[in-house]
């Protein structure tokens, strides 16, 4: 499992919007953006459902997925893919309804969305493009 570097940090919580990649269980894409994107740990993120139709769907029946960091203002780019699982309720969930709702109060904040991270990549045009980064 790789680990989140303080530099993929910062460019996510300084990210607007995220694009997520997910895939149906017969491989049909789908790719949305994603508002919110909470750093729980090192090799965890937790994405927010407040819209998801496709998207939701196809993590409960395939449960890989990429989510894309772009600040094309600071030429940086990433690609975090991992394994996805998918909260309605208890602790996490309410921790994390309560965090967007203190954010965005009308947001439905169905979800959440737990991304385990596996892999790390550099996406930015130049010579470590489709690079791994090892955290």
């Amino acid at each position: 499992m790789a680990k989140l570097s303080d530099e993929t940090k910062k460019a996510i919580e300084k990210a607007d919007l995220s694009p997520l990649a997910t895939a149906s269980k017969s491989g049909l894409p789908n790719v949305i953006p994603i508002k919110f994107v909470i750093i729980e740990n090192d090799e965890e993120l937790w994405l927010v459902d407040n819209f998801m139709d496709k998207s939701r769907h196809n993590l409960e029946n395939n449960p890989v997925a990429a989510l894309n960091i772009l600040l094309p203002d600071d030429n940086i780019a990433y690609q975090i893919k991992g394994t996805s699982t998918i909260e309605t309720d208890g602790e996490d969930y309410q921790r994390m309804r309560d965090q967007v709702l203190s954010v965005k109060p009308d947001a439905p904040a169905k979800a959440l969305i737990k991304l385990h991270v596996k892999e790390v990549y550099d996406c930015w045009p130049g010579p470590n493009i489709g690079k791994r980064l090892e955290q």
